[in-house]
């Protein structure tokens, strides 16, 4: 798909994250308090096997599940196990009573915010001036959200 159609592809990637995370947040937080944690979840893992069975149908594994099972390294693992957290992490944080619009905001410019050393160190990523003036703004925005009236 990435071959034939990169512009779609960019475009849809960010449209298809950006609505999945509103989304995500709105459902997360309408999560019924009563339910259990853990039951909540595994209906939502449950649920989210079955869609990606779905998704073979645009991302096919032309040489067969288990040769691509073959080619997965620790970060498969690893993703599984900070996706249970991020899952967690929202639903103790909304149920303890957190406004959705900030705990959203404050927890993804915060984790972005440390993830700029590690693009850095790790990924080779370049920072340019405008950057480091969007990173400024993001931590005005965090005191801002914060502020107390």
């Amino acid at each position: 798909m990435s071959e034939r159609h990169p512009m779609f592809l960019f475009y849809f990637s960010i449209t298809l994250a950006i609505a999945s995370s509103a989304f995500y947040h709105f459902v997360a937080k309408s999560t019924p308090h009563n339910v259990n944690f853990t039951v909540s979840l595994l209906v939502t893992y449950a649920v989210a096997f079955i869609v990606t069975l779905f998704t073979f149908y645009f991302f096919p594994a032309p040489n067969g599940v288990l040769a691509e099972i073959k080619n997965l390294n620790w970060a498969s693992i690893a993703l599984a196990i900070a996706i249970v957290g991020i899952e967690f992490g929202f639903l103790l944080v909304y149920r303890s009573g957190w406004n959705l619009g900030i705990a959203a905001v404050l927890v993804n410019v915060v984790a972005s915010l440390i993830l700029v050393p590690v693009a850095i160190l790790v990924f080779k990523d370049k920072l340019t001036w405008i950057n480091i003036a969007g990173i400024f703004v993001c931590l005005i925005g965090l005191l801002m959200l914060n502020w107390k009236k």
